[in-house]
């Protein structure tokens, strides 16, 4: 599959979903005013007044508007990357996350994109296939940002195109809807802390709350598709969602070990979240405190979304559960 960068200004095209007028027509409201196009990612409520019943064509159909309608053509390619002090620059590289990041990008596009391919659905199918392409453009920032810093990356593994599409894109989105989780809460750590400037964590920002939107789609794909089987086929499927999970678990029980393109062994810590706080911060934070802001965030960043749209549940719901046996901090 064609992995080069693909500009949104540029290339109209080839943007799923997308016709050369609704393209053209983005592309001057964004240039005209950014912070304008910046908020529509971040609120959206139908206009229909009806319930979204799982598995309604409603529900599909608001489904995929929302996802549309709420797309954010930022391009890469012009992304104001800051001058980093010394020890700020250090930090950045020092973070044990990049080459994990930009290999992580390159499979969900794959995934997403070979999954897309397999919905008879028109909408669904363009709103996961252009879920695919906002994957690659986080790839194609993670690229131009490690250019711009000199951050060494491992050499990429040739991604392969998966034999069952329907188990990669529920580890795909399931993986999202944990890492995602934790994300927001490390992200505002980072903001609070004041260790990097507020220009690169403004940079991230829109490719932080693209990822809420990614959680967003997933868990009423999700539910939508649960709803149109029949019920052999539905044993069937949440056997498999049952066995992602535990693959999920094993995979993020310690240290991951893989071998690189050039076929040495690379350690990746899957468990990155109280130690990435720690990196991102001026201070310790407990765990309990940690945990309460990424429900915090996690909220905050869903708050704009019509309420019928179902929200992941299963991380905050496991949080919720841990605070109630977690000692507060000590003020």
């Amino acid at each position: 599959m064609d992995k080069r960068a693909i500009d949104p200004f540029d290339v109209e095209e080839m943007i799923p979903g997308f016709s050369a007028p609704q393209v053209q027509s983005w592309n001057k409201a964004t240039r005209a005013a950014p912070d304008a196009a910046e908020e529509n990612t971040r609120q959206w409520y139908s206009q229909v007044d009806r319930p979204f019943h799982p598995g309604s064509d409603i529900h599909r159909r608001e489904v995929c508007r929302m996802f549309h309608e709420t797309f954010n053509p930022y391009r890469p390619s012009v992304l104001d990357w800051p001058t980093l002090d010394p020890d700020a620059l250090q930090r950045i590289i020092a973070l044990p996350i990049w080459d994990i990041a930009v290999q992580t990008e390159g499979k969900a596009r794959l995934r997403m994109a070979a999954y897309a391919k397999t919905l008879s659905d028109p909408d669904m199918r363009n709103a996961l296939a252009l879920n695919a392409w906002e994957e690659n453009r986080h790839k194609e920032v993670l690229s131009s940002m490690v250019a711009a810093y000199g951050i060494p990356l491992a050499h990429e593994v040739p991604y392969q195109y998966p034999k069952d599409a329907e188990w990669a894109y529920l580890v795909t989105g399931f993986s999202e809807c944990i890492d995602s989780f934790f994300a927001f809460g490390l992200f505002e750590v980072a903001r609070r802390s004041g260790l990097f400037p507020l220009e690169l964590i403004d940079t991230f920002e829109p490719v932080m709350q693209e990822e809420c939107r990614h959680i967003l789609l997933f868990a009423n794909w999700i539910a939508w598709h649960r709803a149109k089987l029949s019920w052999w086929r539905r044993i069937r499927f949440e056997a498999k969602v049952m066995a992602v999970w535990g693959f999920l678990g094993w995979e993020r029980a310690g240290l991951a070990r893989t071998l690189d393109a050039d076929g040495n062994e690379r350690k990746q810590d899957n468990n990155f979240t109280v130690s990435g706080a720690q990196s991102v911060s001026t201070g310790d934070i407990g765990v309990h405190e940690l945990m309460v802001l990424c429900l915090q965030e996690n909220d905050r960043r869903f708050s704009g979304y019509d309420p019928r749209l179902l929200r992941p549940e299963t991380m905050p719901r496991l949080v919720r559960f841990a605070l109630r046996f977690m000692r507060k901090p000590r003020i």
